[in-house]
């Protein structure tokens, strides 16, 4: 199969393509504008990196489009400090540039695997009415659940809108043409390469859990819980998730088209809090050497002090995977504890390599 990865150079993008390079029979165009967590793989059989990029370079893109079997879009803005920073920015990169693979995929004739986020179904059905969430958990079904967003002041959810709109006009499309696509929504996939470490980047605002492992690694500040860390975050690890992801874009019994399907493991539920006291008693178990800074403390920080005014949280992400159970014969393999100690182990070791090199920034907090 001829597979065109947009966006391989992210966190879902070079695990995947670890992967498809790993099962072989595949030949496969990696494109992004950055190569970094690529490197690796560049001379690998099979498979050609392209630097490109969708909002300017589109009659190249297209090029590839042409011969492609499958096109997979990953590429997007997928971090909450954007929405609040440049929701216009957030805006025309998933929505507007990504339309435009949409039309070229049409064009051609090409089947898509469109990648959204579960950020699409928004608040829960319990929070929207003012009711408990801990005692009302509303999982989320791909089919079925209303998709609730917040007020428009908070444009925290303009990501979730923009992804949300893409996926209203792919189902447009499928039921005025047949278009061939289906869509994936990721629920907060952890692993090896999620992100940067701000101390080693020279600040800037990941995910959470690169910001915890920051606080525990070098110590430049406590581990902090946006509005008390009280909502709730159920954690798939990345081999888990592409295992599921390669089964969509094969399409082995021809039953993925005009599906959407949620990723994740709805047993690996916990509250952000939850997810700081495991991590800091891991690592003080598993991972602590003399001379790392001492064991950070945790810390309550605002939303608007954290992300900007106009943050507002999703309060609680329950996957039903029961469709990619029932149309794949999917099954994920990894607890919440597992997931969090192997992502931990691949930020502690580039740690600890960077410490031998010498290249590792000097904690601010002396240990004690």
């Amino acid at each position: 199969m001829n597979i065109l990865l947009l966006g391989a150079g992210g966190f879902i993008g070079v695990n995947l393509t670890e992967r498809l390079l790993k099962d072989g029979g595949h030949q496969l165009t990696a494109v992004d504008i950055s190569k970094d967590k690529l490197e690796h793989l560049l001379n690998a059989p099979g498979l050609n990196y392209a630097h490109l990029d969708i909002s300017s370079d589109e009659a190249k893109i297209e090029e590839l489009v042409k011969v492609a079997d499958v096109v997979v879009d990953l590429v997007a803005f997928a971090n909450p400090a954007l929405y609040v920073e440049d929701p216009v920015g957030v805006y025309d990169l998933n929505f507007t540039q990504n339309l435009k693979v949409v039309d070229q995929c049409r064009k051609h004739d090409k089947r898509l695997v469109q990648f959204s986020t579960c950020e699409v179904y928004g608040l829960t059905a319990a929070k929207a009415f003012g009711l408990d969430s801990k005692e009302n958990p509303c999982p989320f079904n791909e089919d079925e659940t209303p998709l609730i967003m917040g007020p428009i002041k908070n444009h925290r959810w303009i990501y979730a809108c923009a992804k949300q709109l893409l996926e209203r006009v792919l189902h447009a499309y499928r039921y005025r043409d047949g278009f061939r696509y289906s869509i994936i929504r990721p629920f907060n996939f952890v692993g090896p390469r999620i992100d940067y470490l701000p101390s080693e980047a020279g600040g800037g605002n990941p995910r959470v859990f690169s910001h915890f492992m920051d606080s525990l690694l070098y110590g430049t500040k406590p581990m902090q819980l946006v509005d008390g860390g009280q909502v709730f975050r159920a954690y798939t690890y990345i081999d888990d998730a592409v295992d599921c992801i390669v089964r969509v874009i094969e399409n082995k019994n021809d039953n993925c088209d005009g599906e959407i399907f949620n990723i994740g493991q709805p047993e690996n539920e916990l509250t952000i809090a939850e997810l700081a006291e495991r991590m800091r008693d891991m690592f003080d178990e598993h991972f602590r050497q003399e001379g790392d800074p001492p064991r950070p403390e945790i810390v309550s920080i605002s939303g608007e002090e954290f992300y900007g005014a106009g943050y507002e949280d999703c309060d609680r992400r329950i996957a039903d995977v029961t469709k990619a159970k029932t149309l794949l014969g999917w099954q994920p393999q990894y607890g919440i504890d597992q997931v969090i100690f192997k992502t931990m182990e691949y930020f502690v070791e580039e740690y600890r390599k960077k410490q031998a090199s010498g290249m590792a920034a000097i904690p601010a907090v002396a240990s004690v």
